[in-house]
C-alpha cells in the first residue's frame, strides 16, 4: 500500500480505538459519531487489508497485526503533535481541554477543591475529570493517553517522568475517648516511654483499613497486628466515621488524618512505625512531556502542593 492512501484522521481514530478498546469511546473522544468512526474504521480496515478489531465482551480487541501497528502510531502521531506545539502558545484562558487526572479517594477530597477553583480562576474552560484507576492501569493509561497525570504515593506505576510534591507519614487515627489514647497521653507525659511497653499497649488495638491501600495492610503485617483487622472497606473517607463512633483505629497519611482530628472528637497516635514516611509524587508520560497544556498543569499543581506542604510543614514543627 501506499501513504498517499492513509488519511492522517483515520490513524488518530485507530489510536484511539486500540487505546479505549472501545469504538464509542473513540469517537467521543474525537468528537464525532459513532457511525461516523465506524465508517472510518471500515475504510482503514479496507486499505490495510486487516480486521484489526474484533468483537469482545462490551468492547473490542485488537488483532496482532493492530497491536503490531500501534506503537508506530503512536510514535508518529507524537512526533507530529510535538512539532506542531513547538512554536504554539498555550493560552489556558482559551483552552477547552479535558485534563484527566488519577487520585485516590482521599486524594481527590484533599487536592481537588484547590485546583477546581484555580482552573475556574485560570482556565475556565478547561475541564477536569478524575480517574481513580487500578496500579498496574495507571502507567498504560499515562502512555496512551488515556490519563495525563497520576498523583500519589505510586512506587509501582513503570516507566514515568514524575516530580516529588510533598513529604507525609502514616499515622494512627482514633477516637479522643479511646482507653489507648488516654494512655498513650499518660505515657508521653511521662518522658520517654519504653519501646516495649508501647508496642504492648499499640497491640491492644482493633483496626479497620483500605482494601486497596497495600503499604498500610504492609504496616500491619510487619507490626503483627493482622490478626488484629477487624473490618475492610473501599475507600478512606468512609473511616474517619467509623473509627470517631466505635473503637477501631486506622493508618492514614498524617495529611489527611489532621484535617479529620481537627474537625473534633478524633486524636492522632504517631509511633515509630515500618514504613512511616512516604513521598507523594505527580507521573506522567515521556511521551507528552512537551504538551504546552499538560506542561501549563503540571506547573500549577506543583505550586499548589508547594503552598500545601508548607503549611503542613508549619502544623508539623509547632
Amino acid at each position: 500500500m501506499n501513504i498517499k492512501d492513509l488519511d492522517l484522521n483515520l490513524l488518530r481514530l485507530f489510536d484511539a480505538v486500540w487505546r479505549t478498546r472501545s469504538v464509542s469511546l473513540a469517537a467521543q473522544q474525537l468528537g464525532m459519531s459513532q457511525p461516523a468512526a465506524s465508517q472510518g474504521l471500515a475504510r482503514l480496515r479496507s486499505v490495510l487489508g486487516d480486521a484489526l478489531f474484533e468483537r469482545s465482551g462490551a468492547g473490542v480487541r485488537p488483532t496482532p497485526r493492530a497491536d503490531r501497528l500501534a506503537q508506530a502510531v503512536q510514535l508518529a502521531l507524537g512526533t507530529i503533535e510535538e512539532a506542531l506545539n513547538v512554536s504554539q502558545v498555550f493560552d489556558p484562558m482559551r483552552s477547552e481541554r479535558v485534563m484527566r487526572v488519577h487520585l485516590s479517594d482521599i486524594g481527590e477530597a484533599r487536592f481537588l477543591p484547590d485546583l477546581v477553583l484555580a482552573l475556574q480562576r485560570l482556565a475556565p474552560g478547561m475541564r477536569l475529570e478524575a480517574m481513580p484507576l487500578a496500579h498496574d492501569k495507571i502507567g498504560p493509561a499515562l502512555d496512551n493517553g488515556q490519563l495525563d497525570l497520576a498523583i500519589g504515593f505510586l512506587p509501582e506505576v513503570g516507566e514515568t517522568l514524575q516530580q516529588p510534591l510533598l513529604s507525609d507519614r502514616y499515622v494512627l487515627l482514633l477516637r479522643q475517648g479511646h482507653p489507648v489514647a488516654k494512655r498513650w497521653a499518660q505515657l508521653k507525659n511521662a518522658g520517654s516511654p519504653n519501646p516495649d511497653e508501647v508496642h504492648a499497649l499499640l497491640a491492644e488495638l482493633e483496626f479497620a483499613a483500605v482494601r486497596t491501600h497495600a503499604d498500610t495492610l504492609r504496616i500491619l503485617e510487619l507490626m503483627h497486628w493482622q490478626h488484629r483487622l477487624r473490618l475492610t472497606v473501599s475507600h478512606f473517607l468512609s473511616l474517619p466515621g467509623i473509627v470517631r463512633s466505635s473503637d477501631l483505629a486506622v493508618l492514614m497519611p498524617h495529611n489527611f488524618a489532621k484535617g479529620f482530628a481537627d474537625a473534633g472528637a478524633l486524636a492522632i497516635l504517631e509511633p515509630d512505625l515500618p514504613l512511616r514516611d512516604f513521598t507523594v509524587s505527580m507521573h506522567w508520560s515521556a511521551r507528552f512531556d512537551k504538551d504546552p497544556c499538560l506542561q501549563w498543569l503540571r506547573a500549577h499543581v506543583s505550586r499548589l502542593f508547594s503552598t500545601t506542604h508548607t503549611s503542613s510543614s508549619t502544623e508539623v514543627e509547632s
